[in-house]
């Protein structure tokens, strides 16, 4: 049964000419043709061999493949196990979170309206949404092919209350314009691409504002009903329990409940590894009735190459419309193009690979592991089916740099020396010392070994195992780069080849001491999350803070953040691809004489507000009207005793232990009672007026 119901941002106009542009409903494959002389028998044995290393070595509880070729599904399967005692059989019916690939879902609905003229990708998105609006005028000039190719310059993910536990609320879809309008853009719109979730969300409500309908339901009418896609669904749709991969935590005994991705088109689909084949067919021109063959080829076009890119390099990212990349190493070493998207949610994982000329797709979906292992397994499935069609003759061997061999350095590199950041709080400290040798180590982490690389004749510095590369870049822009290229092997499944800016060298500043001051007393305190919903996975994941350092070798900054006066710090990276995704301001503020940080959309309350719990047999807490979390630490006094909570009908608790680990998530576990640990700390959320009555007694176990 699917909802229809509309989603409150989406606008309902007569729609009717829009639906009469969008016929058909219906597509057909093409007939198979040639396709039955291969037998795929020894492609079977070995993604079989490769699945079974999957689920057994690299933490992955279950995964399902699939092989399309020539409009037929060649080989589909599963490994692993879906519960833990081995009784609920894994089907190709089993369904799966796909994470990212949702954004390939996302882009063919978009070209879709393309393809019947009622949206031009390269029109501002203020011509179709007016009330899209940020903090910086430069979101005018976004496009909905910027929204596609990742360079519109929105700063990443506004995630508040998105991926949560057995709960399919809208808000993060709902919220999405509003938080975009307290943000500014962290590049020029189209200067170069940087992953970001909120282009794709953006991109959800334009599809449902051009519509007139909710995003599910304008998927299932123009994609996943006429291509028979019938275990595809998002949260919005009625899915059986039993239907959905089980998943599982470390932290905890026993399955975890339905999670939903509730930010749709950027990463919350469920589909399984047949339904995700039979939907490449769309890029492989074997449909008719979904896009235009124009469409479809446009989508693997190197849009990377459109702003700030390194040099081309063997890659797993390489931008089009939507695909991570359209030319996935290792298919570029054999000629063939290979365009690809993978996605991750917490618990759930999917590789999308197609190869459009061959008529050829494999999709690979996991209960945990990481879209990195479902790709190489992804590989396995196509070069399998190539080789056997005597397509390729031989497997090229997994690639390297070689031991470096020590060359004399130029002079001028020591200068590159310093601190680089990546992403919203990565720091590199980079040492190049006059014999060529070249040290690389991480502020946040002091007791982690230092990596080592050596300056080679080809002007490179190449690690003792040789797979990676490292070399610094000057930009137009003014901003020096760290370029690694790198090969890992990933023993028994195959090997990943980036080539990617890893970090900016970061430019320092001497503070006043009116803000060095009130910097200096935030250093070393924990902000804490308060206001998610209390059916959050994050605050399963680990304990959701904010840690606040500040480090002598980069003055003026926090983390990567430039500190603008005593309340606020901006980011001012420009890293295209993966290294400068999802960056953050933190402002500050106080309310009723209590400091805050905003950073991302989520608001986090300093460690001074946290008091200890009561001790005594019983106590209550209740949310606020500012519909913030409480966070209590849990005294020496109160340490070993049984805690049961009288639970509100929206609310839940989670403790953590003395390392930050949640030992118990009420949505997760169901249980009110639990051992309070020594040292540890405790959150209370929930909607408004929600109340906790709480009684302490001694541990008599």
């Amino acid at each position: 049964m699917i909802r229809l119901s509309i989603k409150k941002r989406t606008s309902i106009t007569a729609v009717t000419l829009v639906f009469a542009m969008l016929a058909p409903m219906s597509a057909m494959a093409v007939p198979v043709s040639n396709v039955n002389d291969v037998t795929y028998v020894m492609t079977q044995k070995a993604v079989n061999e490769k699945a079974k290393i999957l689920t057994e070595t690299y933490g992955t509880t279950s995964v399902q493949y699939a092989l399309i070729d020539d409009g037929e599904i060649v080989i589909s399967g599963q490994a692993g196990k879906n519960d833990q005692n081995n009784t609920v059989p894994l089907t190709a019916d089993t369904i799966y979170g796909i994470g990212s690939t949702s954004k390939m879902v996302v882009t063919t609905a978009v070209m879709k309206l393309v393809d019947v003229g009622k949206i031009d990708l390269d029109v501002p998105v203020v011509n179709y949404i007016p009330d899209f609006k940020m903090k910086d005028e430069r979101y005018k000039e976004i496009t909905t092919r910027m929204l596609l190719n990742h360079s519109s310059g929105l700063p990443g993910t506004s995630s508040s209350s998105a991926i949560l536990f057995g709960d399919n609320d809208t808000y993060a879809h709902d919220t999405l314009l509003d938080q975009l309008a307290t943000q500014k853009l962290k590049a020029d719109p189209g200067a170069y691409s940087v992953y970001s979730n909120d282009g794709f969300s953006l991109a959800e409500i334009l599809v449902e504002r051009i519509s007139g309908m909710s995003f599910t339901a304008f998927m299932h009418r123009y994609i996943t009903e006429p291509l028979g896609m019938n275990n595809t669904k998002t949260p919005q749709d009625l899915i059986s329990d039993n239907k959905m991969a089980m998943t599982y935590s470390a932290l905890h005994n026993g399955q975890l409940p339905q999670e939903n991705t509730n930010m749709i088109a950027s990463g919350g689909i469920y589909s399984t590894a047949e339904d995700l084949v039979q939907f490449a067919q769309i890029f492989t021109g074997e449909v008719e009735g979904i896009l235009s063959h124009e469409s479809a080829e446009a989508l693997a076009e190197e849009e990377y190459k459109n702003g700030m890119w390194p040099e081309d390099a063997d890659s797993s990212i390489s931008y089009g419309l939507g695909w991570d990349s359209v030319n996935l190493f290792p298919f570029n070493e054999y000629g063939i193009q290979a365009v690809a998207k993978g996605g991750n949610t917490i618990s759930y994982h999917s590789s999308l690979i197609v190869l459009p000329e061959y008529n050829m797709a494999a999709a690979v979906t996991s209960s945990g592991g990481t879209s990195t292992t479902d790709q190489l397994i992804a590989t396995e499935l196509l070069l399998g089916a190539l080789e056997e069609k005597d397509i390729i003759k031989e497997r090229k061997p997994d690639k390297s740099y070689g031991t470096p061999v020590s060359a004399t350095m130029h002079e001028g590199l020591s200068a590159y020396s310093g601190i680089y950041g990546g992403g919203a709080s990565s720091l590199l400290k980079i040492a190049v010392q006059a014999d060529g040798q070249l040290t690389l180590s991480t502020p946040l982490t002091p007791n982690s070994p230092e990596q080592k690389y050596t300056y080679t004749a080809d002007g490179t510095f190449v690690n003792d195992e040789g797979t990676e590369k490292l070399t610094f870049i000057e930009e137009d822009n003014g901003n020096i780069y760290l370029w690694s290229r790198s090969y890992q092997s990933i023993p028994g499944l195959g090997q990943i080849a980036s080539s990617e800016y890893k970090a900016e060298k970061l430019e320092t500043s001497e503070l006043s001491p009116d803000v060095a001051a009130a910097w200096q007393k935030r250093e070393g305190k924990n902000y804490f999350l308060v206001n998610e919903k209390y059916t959050s996975t994050v605050y399963d994941s680990a304990t959701p803070i904010i840690p606040i350092h500040l480090f002598d070798e980069v003055p003026g900054l926090v983390y990567t953040n430039t500190i603008i006066d005593a309340n606020l710090a901006v980011n001012q990276l420009q890293i295209p691809g993966l290294a400068g995704r999802d960056t953050m301001e933190y402002e500050f503020f106080k309310e009723n004489g209590v400091e805050y940080v905003t950073a991302g959309g989520k608001v986090y309350v300093s460690q001074d507000a946290v008091k200890p719990l009561y001790s005594g047999n019983q106590s209550k807490t209740t949310i606020q009207g500012n519909g913030y979390a409480t966070w209590y630490s849990i005294p020496a006094t109160a340490a070993g005793k049984v805690m049961t909570v009288q639970m509100p009908s929206k609310g839940a608790f989670t403790m953590y232990n003395q390392a930050g680990i949640s030992i118990n998530h009420t949505v997760v576990s169901g249980q009110n009672k639990v051992v309070l640990p020594e040292n540890g700390i405790i959150v209370f959320a929930g909607d408004i007026g929600s109340a906790f009555d709480i009684t302490l007694a001694d541990n008599t176990d």
